[in-house]
């Protein structure tokens, strides 16, 4: 087992390992949740790039350190510093971030997210690239981007648009997070695994005996069960409701108001939550949500990345992400002052705006995308 801990690369934030033909790259900040920082997604960009053209290397398995999250998504904190010293790195970062999301669902070997603990943002970014998304009884999934006046990003326009319209609206807008059963029902996932099983992962790693389907002999090695093993997918019963209510026709608004209305007793409790939820985001970025994701259902994954960086770079310059950040992470007073304090304010011009592209083809920054 070769071990290589990249210090010079990421900052001791990434542990590379090859063992029995694996790549394996372990994200180490778990005081963060191993959150992304622009040095690890540049290290784990380049560590991919050297394991694609790397005829040793049969697989690659993607993981985080602890056992309380894969990574809750990007540091946000440094992108709001970022933005507010007027340094590049808030939009470097999301350059590179999309970079490697693309190259993760383009790659040519398989490639494994243990997605044990919280799974977010960025972290979703990179597990919905990979061939193969094993949850277990600790995973906590979902895009809660709406919360801090951001939208559904990493490629998000291209996976939540893969399943029924309805369920992806219900999760794009609310940011609502899911277990490992529902992770699966959702399509978000693709086996599950016992955590504690998972400890020993460079074991199991260690005794696969190779064949001509190394996806095969991967996903043996790790499951240790069947999708029922995780549990009842309580999304399933939840399905009725969120087809009605979340019909692709309605505006947030109308959304709201029909939440309201439920009378039905096996959805009234979650109605008036999820209604209040809903009040709480960001009534701009909610609207931007329902359209990004009306385009991504009739672009290629490759566009919806190209569409999510534009809006992205909108979202710091004219949308609610720093003021979101402010109330949530920095000062905590959970009261953010949302550029349009309600869904009445929001105009389609303004929601508009953040699908103007700000470069032409030919200079966009992801205009390589095949």
């Amino acid at each position: 087992m070769n071990v290589d801990p990249q210090p010079e690369t990421a900052a001791q934030e990434l542990v590379i390992q090859e063992i029995n033909h694996v790549g394996v790259v372990t994200l180490r900040r778990p005081n963060a949740h191993n959150a992304l920082t622009h040095a690890m997604v540049l290290g784990l960009t380049e560590r991919l790039s050297q394991w694609k053209n790397d005829p040793a290397i049969r697989a690659v398995v993607i993981r985080g350190a602890g056992d309380r999250a894969f990574c809750a998504g990007g540091d946000i904190r440094a992108l709001y510093q970022s933005y507010h010293d007027r340094t590049p790195l808030y939009r470097d970062f999301f350059v590179d971030e999309y970079l490697l999301d693309y190259m993760l669902h383009q790659y040519p070997k398989p490639c494994v997210a243990v997605m044990d603990g919280l799974v977010m943002g960025g972290g979703m970014g990179i597990a919905q690239g990979a061939a193969l998304r094993v949850v277990t009884s600790r995973s906590q999934i979902a895009m809660p981007e709406t919360a801090i006046g951001l939208f559904p990003d990493v490629g998000a326009s291209y996976f939540l648009a893969k399943m029924p319209f309805e369920l992806g609206l219900y999760l794009g807008i609310t940011g609502v997070t899911l277990n490992a059963a529902d992770a699966l029902f959702a399509g978000l996932a693709d086996t599950f695994a016992e955590g504690e099983r998972l400890y020993d992962l460079d074991g199991l790693l260690s005794a696969i005996t190779w064949t001509q389907e190394p996806l095969a002999d991967l996903r043996s090695a790790i499951r240790t069960g069947h999708r029922a093993d995780s549990g009842r997918p309580s999304l399933e019963g939840l399905m009725p409701a969120i087809q009605r209510h979340f019909d692709p026709a309605r505006s947030v608004g109308e959304v709201i108001d029909s939440l309201d209305e439920e009378r039905d007793p096996r959805y009234v409790e979650w109605a008036s939550t999820t209604a209040e939820i809903l009040r709480q985001r960001s009534p701009l970025m909610m609207c931007v949500t329902i359209e990004q994701l009306l385009r991504g259902r009739q672009a290629e994954l490759a566009d919806c990345f190209r569409m999510e960086l534009g809006m992205v770079y909108r979202a710091f310059d004219d949308g609610d992400v720093i003021e979101g950040i402010r109330a949530l992470l920095i000062d905590k007073d959970k009261r953010p002052r949302w550029r349009a304090a309600t869904l009445d304010e929001v105009t389609q011009p303004m929601v508009s705006r953040f699908f103007d592209s700000p470069w032409s083809r030919e200079e966009h920054p992801l205009r390589d995308l095949a």
